[in-house]
């Protein structure tokens, strides 16, 4: 029997008494009695061309039970008639009853269906698909980045739900750590009833996942999960904003441990996301390729947090470097600066060296963050008389003509602020690759850029 929810807070709470919780459901309600429940549909990811993430959630109803028993299948058609692999699984409270099986023996460029089942009760139907192998002619991509609960609905996601692609890929900002009322639609939040919970900033363990299980019971996203394989990688939001290795705009004296509070964010991100987590651990790297036939390789990055060097922050760093000039060529041109970090830089050399080597037309990264350059730009006078702009505004704005007459980068967080890592990358590009481009998120506006080195030379399609 098939599992059915109610998306409404206050039931939920009115069925904690029977052992769940309203931590536990994440904002669902239960419509009848049962041992367990499938409490967010399901989900699939990193595909390969013999196997694919499959991913739900199932909660007991005792409380006190720690770990529900699970059987997997996947089949060639949606009556389950011809199963193609199948097994059995924990859904463990220390993963936050999660179940994450990586589904072997498949065969590639096949679409198959699959589901969980547990004491009677059965998920959501998925549907994935494996990557293909040899000659391909035509590979679909569905991508997507920045989705914040609190600013309205996600039609986006079932528009993606609806359409036929092969993978979703989601370049980071899955969802967002912020507060109650804090870059939120005030509509969205008191009419739409898009309010964030916990009500707080996400700091503890418990905190990020309860925002994990609240964005997923918006059924869009479900939908999209459902229908289509994620290749996912986190941008800042997923774990603090402007984070880079060592800290994060958006972590603060008296918040705790900034290691201690990445390592729960990415351990809760390994936990609910479709993401093929390594064998050792759910700290490790999540850069890692896909290769789509002899069409494309993948590449998939980490621009945020393994590597990256402090951003620059103009108010700061140009007073303390002695004035723009000194700025310009002891800070934002430093060769050793990074954003990927020295081990990540040689895995992508070996990645671009290895697709030219095999003979991919495209090699693709997939990433979070802008490499073009987006120069800041020169504003009208009149734009800074206007009386109900804030002081902290005008004094930007003012600011900002001389970062313009010296073509300083308008956005710091971006490759902009990382130029020497960028042209090691674009060096590589020229050197390795055979038709390269690039996809980013982060900035909620679309963006094309035919990419160039510091000469103007193209590196890209």
């Amino acid at each position: 029997m098939k599992s059915t929810v109610n998306l409404t807070r206050r039931r939920a709470l009115q069925w904690a008494g029977i052992g769940l919780s309203a931590r536990a459901l994440r904002g669902y309600a239960i419509d009848h009695d049962a041992e367990v429940y499938f409490t967010h549909g399901v989900a699939s990811g990193d595909p390969l061309s013999d196997r694919v993430i499959i991913w739900s959630r199932v909660v007991p109803a005792a409380a006190g039970e720690t770990a529900v028993s699970v059987r997997w299948r996947v089949a060639a058609d949606a009556q389950f008639q011809r199963i193609v692999a199948e097994g059995d699984a924990i859904a463990h409270s220390e993963r936050d009853f999660t179940v994450k099986v990586d589904a072997t023996g498949l065969q590639p460029g096949h679409a198959y269906f699959y589901r969980f089942e547990s004491a009677g009760e059965t998920s959501d139907l998925g549907q994935t698909k494996t990557l293909p192998v040899g000659a391909v002619d035509e590979f679909r991509l569905a991508v997507a980045s920045c989705s914040n609960y609190p600013q309205g609905y996600f039609h986006a996601y079932r528009d993606i739900a609806e359409q036929k692609v092969d993978v979703v890929l989601h370049l980071g900002d899955y969802l967002y750590e912020y507060p109650l009322g804090e870059y939120a639609n005030a509509v969205a939040e008191q009419t739409l009833g898009r309010r964030v919970e916990p009500a707080h900033e996400l700091l503890a363990l418990e905190d990020y996942r309860m925002r994990y299980g609240l964005y997923r019971t918006d059924r869009d996203l479900q939908a999209a999960h459902a229908a289509h394989p994620w290749i996912c990688v986190w941008d800042d939001h997923e774990l603090a904003n402007d984070t880079w290795r060592a800290g994060a705009k958006n972590h603060n004296e008296g918040e705790g441990e900034f290691a201690a509070r990445m390592a729960i964010a990415r351990r809760v991100y390994h936990e609910w996301m479709p993401i093929r987590t390594a064998a050792q651990s759910d700290q490790s790297p999540i850069y890692r390729q896909f290769q789509i036939g002899d069409l494309a390789d993948l590449i998939m990055l980490d621009t945020r947090l393994q590597g990256r060097d402090q951003q620059f922050v103009y108010e700061r760093d140009i007073e303390t470097a002695g004035g723009i000039e000194r700025f310009l060529e002891e800070r934002l041109n430093d060769p050793e600066r990074t954003l990927l970090g020295a081990d990540q830089e040689l895995w992508l050399a070996n990645q671009l060296a290895a697709s030219q080597d095999r003979g991919a037309i495209w090699q693709v990264l997939g990433q979070q963050v802008l490499m073009g350059r987006v120069i800041t730009p020169k504003f009208r006078s009149e734009t800074m008389e206007d009386p109900g702009m804030p002081e902290r505004t005008k004094r930007w704005l003012a600011a900002s003509q001389q970062y313009s007459a010296y073509r300083l980068p308008m956005n710091m967080d971006a490759w902009d602020g990382y130029p020497a890592c960028r042209d090691r990358v674009h060096e590589m590009m020229l050197a390795l690759a055979s038709n390269p481009g690039v996809f980013a998120g982060d900035t909620h506006n679309a963006w094309a850029f035919n990419l160039t080195d510091g000469d103007g030379q193209p590196v890209g399609v």
